[in-house]
């Protein structure tokens, strides 16, 4: 008998002791996401990422077609996927968005803020007011308000992660891009407002800085072969990035293997900022 409970004792503490695996860190089953701007490029990938992962992913973005049609494409593969669009520079939309996950979902663990826009490619003296309120109503008060209208499911379910897309544009202002570059330089302030304010709920929020990645948005600048040109002669790894270089990041950020992690401003630029 005695025997039998220093067996018992030994295996309680064998039990207690045993490390949780570094995979079992990434997975993310029962979690829902957000992702907006989601229907291609780094938005996609992300999406993705999460939903092999295990979480339920809201795959948002303006229009309904090209959601829909990525939802379908995940669960066609198995994952949790539901598409539901939204323009992020409008409020009432982002508040559907938001109402529709608790509603549908039981409620929100994870954003990542990746829908962006620049309407305008240029000097700065020459952009409108029109163009510029555009910019910072997508890029900076979106994310901050689906952020806002999340944050009581997020504190309800013990925390969260808010992920937001960045640039380093918004490290380096680069030729042509300087309102967007601006907006992007808020988007990472608001990032660190946020992880000081909602830390003791739990929720930590970071950003990414991509370089130069292989999508439609950056089109403009990757067929354009004297940009590429300087482009490859500064980046340290002389590549152009694809979409999918992302979405490990973002996984990391939505996972506990970043639980020690809020405030972060990371770059995933080929050293292009070194």
């Amino acid at each position: 008998m005695h025997n039998k409970l220093n067996y018992l004792s030994w295996l309680c503490i064998t039990i207690a002791e045993k490390p949780m695996q570094i995979s079992e860190k990434f997975e993310l089953k029962g979690k829902v996401a957000i992702i907006t701007g989601a229907s291609k490029g780094i938005g996609k990938y992300i999406a993705m990422a999460l939903a092999q992962q295990g979480a339920t992913v809201v795959v948002s973005s303006r229009k309904l077609e090209a959601v829909s049609e990525v939802a379908e494409e995940f669960k066609s593969k198995g994952w949790e996927a539901v598409a539901f669009p939204c323009h992020m520079g409008d409020d009432e939309q982002i508040k559907a968005l938001v109402e529709s996950t608790i509603k549908n979902l039981g409620g929100i663990d994870i954003i990542v803020n990746n829908a962006a826009a620049n309407p305008v490619f240029g000097p700065v003296q020459e952009a409108g007011d029109e163009a510029f309120d555009k910019i910072m109503d997508v890029n900076v008060k979106g994310p901050l308000n689906l952020a806002k209208y999340a944050y009581e499911s997020m504190k309800s379910r013990g925390g969260g992660s808010v992920i937001n897309i960045s640039s380093i544009e918004g490290i380096t202002p680069g030729h042509g891009l300087g309102l967007y570059s601006v907006s992007k330089a808020a988007l990472i302030q608001l990032t660190k407002v946020l992880a000081r304010e909602w830390g003791r709920d739990n929720i930590r929020a970071n950003a990414i800085c991509p370089g130069l990645i292989d999508t439609k948005f950056s089109e403009a600048l990757t067929s354009n072969e004297k940009i590429m040109k300087v482009v490859m002669m500064k980046q340290a790894l002389p590549m152009l990035a694809q979409p999918e270089d992302i979405s490990g990041l973002a996984l990391f950020l939505a996972s506990d293997a970043s639980k020690f992690v809020t405030g972060a401003v990371i770059s995933a630029d080929g050293g292009y900022t070194v």
